[in-house]
């Protein structure tokens, strides 16, 4: 089983840098394709809305079986980079980075739960603290690695490298995760879609998970799209210095995903996500009184960065044992609820911060992830495990 986890953060890796590293290079882009910085922009909502196709996908693989979909995806990003980088045009490179999304939202709710299926409740912080280093390791390695190909070789570049490394990785996951795998077969029972979502939306603890992803997920996006406003109009830093604070939330998402995967199930699960999500909600309560120097504002993010990903791996963690007949269903309405979260942050977050500054972000912030707080407590409520 630890190669079948090694294989399968490498894959996500490759599928999370393909879906973020049109963020910092629009620029490079927009003038790659002679278009507007806008129509990038385009691109990358599209490619967030991607994830509510999870409410499909996820009960497909429960019923088709979780080694199909993990390849599946992967073929598809496989084709979408391919094509981004053979055929250097707008639509196609719009359809890549779709694929892209489609290709994340089918593998990540999928192998949490292949890993729930052949890992026990009280090591699962462990394997999906594990497995969620790819999204730290984006940043950290994935990105800058873009920005060396983007470099040396031209925009095109990172897509064909891409369309290989996923390749590579359907080719790898093909083999550690045999066909023969019966903790992979298919659900024996004739599970139809309106089945998959009638038990979803029937369990309470389910409905509190899905709640506690999209509250905590807007109150971060909702700081998220404006932190560098902030630094840059407090403290006056350039464009580079702001990259390097990237670099900082990356160490801090590293530092929370180590500790889901150390920690969490030695203290409970259910008992971690709620303090580290208390943790959270008071470290954005005291970030407008840290804004006085740069150390200390950098230091607030920092700590928020890092319990926020500590309390949603954790989240991860727990809710993959919250609906054990349909896994992949109740991982991917986990995952949908934090894309609608995020994608409310990003919308109210600019107006947000014109109202009140880093004041007004800071509460609302906190405000809104004390929602999730409350979805979480009301959904738990009676749930034994």
């Amino acid at each position: 089983m630890v190669l079948k986890i090694f294989i399968a953060t490498l894959c996500r890796i490759i599928l999370n840098t393909s879906r973020r590293f049109a963020y910092p290079f629009a620029p490079v882009l927009s003038r790659g394709l002679g278009v507007e910085l806008t129509a990038i922009t385009s691109l990358i909502a599209a490619n967030q809305a991607s994830s509510l196709f999870g409410l499909f996908f996820g009960p497909v693989s429960d019923r088709l079986g979780y080694r199909l979909m993990m390849l599946s995806a992967m073929a598809m990003l496989a084709l979408g980079m391919f094509a981004g980088g053979l055929f250097p045009f707008y639509g196609v490179i719009l359809a890549a980075l779709f694929l892209s999304g489609v290709g994340k939202t089918i593998f990540d709710p999928t192998i949490q739960a292949y890993a729930s299926e052949n890992v026990p409740f009280q090591r699962r912080g462990l394997a999906i603290g594990l497995m969620e280093y790819s999204w730290s390791a984006t940043t950290l390695v994935g990105i800058p690695l873009i920005a060396l190909l983007i470099d040396r070789f031209g925009w095109r570049a990172p897509f064909i490298v891409l369309g290989g490394l996923s390749l590579f990785g359907m080719i790898m996951l093909a083999i550690v995760i045999p066909r023969s795998d019966k903790k992979n077969d298919a659900h024996q029972a004739s599970n139809s879609l309106w089945t998959a979502w009638k038990q979803l939306i029937r369990k309470r603890a389910a409905l509190g998970a899905m709640g506690f992803a999209f509250f905590i997920s807007a109150g971060n996006d909702n700081l998220f799209v404006v932190y560098g406003a902030w630094l840059e109009q407090s403290f006056g830093l350039s464009i580079i210095a702001l990259g390097m604070s990237t670099g900082l939330i990356g160490l801090a998402e590293l530092s929370g995903e180590t500790l889901t995967a150390f920690f969490a199930d030695h203290f409970g699960l259910k008992r971690t996500v709620f303090g580290a999500l208390l943790l959270c909600l008071i470290s954005y309560g005291i970030l407008p009184l840290l804004g006085f120097t740069l150390p200390m504002a950098l230091g607030g993010l920092f700590f928020i960065f890092l319990t926020f990903e500590f309390a949603i791996v954790t989240g991860i963690s727990l809710s993959t044992e919250l609906l054990p007949e349909y896994r992949a269903t109740m991982m991917s309405g986990f995952f949908a609820s934090a894309g609608m979260g995020r994608i409310a942050g990003a919308l109210m977050g600019g107006h947000v911060w014109l109202s009140g500054g880093i004041l007004s972000t800071g509460l609302v912030s906190a405000a809104v992830s004390g929602l999730g707080l409350v979805s979480l407590s009301w959904g738990l409520h009676q749930w034994r495990r």
